[in-house]
């Protein structure tokens, strides 16, 4: 992978410049360069737990406003399978595959459709079809789909985290705001980029760069047995995630440090994976790095120059969720119900059981998902959640663990 050296190259090649313009006659050069970016739209989006991002469109000529999660972690574009039979779009069976870490499987493709952003269609785009169902329950609001590289590659594409607020441009030339650092990962449709990781040992390596992961980083079990990265002494703490093929059972903690470009950030929660379906293809790559980290950029992608440029915004000193319960909760048939509980957690310790509808947590009695679990990472913490167990209310209390 090519470094950046940018600003290195500029103070050594300044003496020499000045030195050419003195002494030698100049003469005129010629360079053909390509236009400059363009702004072609800009518009909100969503930002859920772990700073996934959801963005608002249209299909063809329906009207529906649908849910997309905006990921590069993504290698083309995709639709929700209920939501490609509610539009009874044509489906044809292909002979590829997509993997995710929780499994894999050949697709079927809907194909030549647009998309309608807010000020910008996008053309002639081919949809794989999988059940995101999961992500629904998960996030409490309908996931209609994903927008990937089949977008991305088009456009030089900026998130603004501070605000919200997505800027698309068309491709060109396009001079990078002051105060940020310039990443030059290597792209298949994915990007890559190296960062490091520091706990009992030292680790550079690659990693997806992962807009649609809501945590900060994933890491591959083998990267981390060969590398003795992880302090033995450092506890982990068994959970779950949601991906492509299902939920993953997964290890909780911390390492020391992560870099990503000059920025360091200290005492990072990571996840541990047994990577069973080799998405990241070890030793290729270690795993991935996450929006819980990304969010505390403003990020440009500029897939066509293979370029990431990230600027810290007001996020960057956020702390990190440090919160524990063992607690697993979605959306099934309309309630919020419990449906994992890890052994000897605090969720298993407060005596909750599967199957139990959470009406509230504290004073929050509005039924939302999202609000739940962002009260439910208050680590250190005694919180108290009301639920319907067979038709009887009960108050839990629960001791919100941290992992630090």
């Amino acid at each position: 992978m090519r470094r950046n050296k940018s600003s290195i190259h500029v103070l050594m090649a300044w003496p020499i410049i000045l030195f050419c313009l003195f002494s030698h006659p100049v003469s005129a050069q010629e360079e053909f360069v390509p236009p400059p970016a363009k702004r072609v739209t800009t518009f909100s989006f969503t930002m859920l737990t772990g700073g996934i991002i959801i963005v608002h469109a249209a299909l063809d000529n329906f009207k529906d406003s649908l849910n997309f999660v905006l990921d590069t972690g993504s290698g083309g574009i995709s639709i929700d399978s209920t939501t490609c039979a509610y539009f009874a779009l044509p489906k044809k069976m292909s002979d590829r595959t997509v993997r995710g870490i929780a499994g894999m499987k050949m697709v079927e493709f809907t194909y030549n459709h647009s998309l309608h952003l807010p000020g910008l269609t996008v053309d002639n785009l081919d949809f794989h079809i999988n059940d995101y169902d999961i992500l629904t329950s998960a996030y409490g609001i309908r996931i209609d789909g994903i927008i990937g590289y089949s977008f991305l590659r088009r456009y030089l594409v900026m998130i603004d985290y501070e605000n919200n607020l997505i800027d698309v441009y068309s491709p060109g030339t396009y001079k990078y705001p002051h105060g940020g650092y310039l990443l030059r990962p290597q792209f298949t449709t994915l990007p890559m980029q190296q960062v490091t990781v520091r706990d009992n040992t030292m680790v550079t390596d690659k990693f997806y760069f992962d807009t649609g992961a809501g945590l900060c980083m994933l890491l591959n079990e083998d990267l981390v047995k060969d590398s003795s990265l992880i302090r033995a002494k450092r506890k982990r703490y068994p959970t779950e995630a949601e991906g492509l093929g299902g939920k993953k059972s997964m290890e909780l903690t911390v390492v020391k440090e992560v870099r990503v470009g000059p920025y360091r950030f200290r005492n990072v929660p990571v996840y541990i994976f047994d990577d069973e379906y080799n998405v990241t293809s070890y030793p290729v790559l270690g795993g991935l790095i996450g929006n819980d980290i990304l969010r505390r950029f403003n990020v440009i992608l500029n897939y066509p120059e293979q370029q990431i440029y990230i600027k810290p915004n007001k996020h960057y000193l956020d702390s990190f969720d440090y919160s524990y319960t063992g607690l697993g909760m979605y959306i099934v048939d309309g309630v919020i119900m419990v449906t994992d509980i890890m052994e000897h957690s605090p969720a298993s310790d407060a005596g909750f059981k599967i199957g139990d509808i959470v009406v509230g947590v504290e004073n929050d009695l509005s039924g939302n998902i999202q609000s739940y679990k962002t009260l439910l990472q208050n680590a250190r913490t005694r919180t108290k959640v009301l639920i319907n167990r067979k038709g009887e209310l009960m108050i839990i209390n629960v001791k919100v663990k941290s992992i630090l």
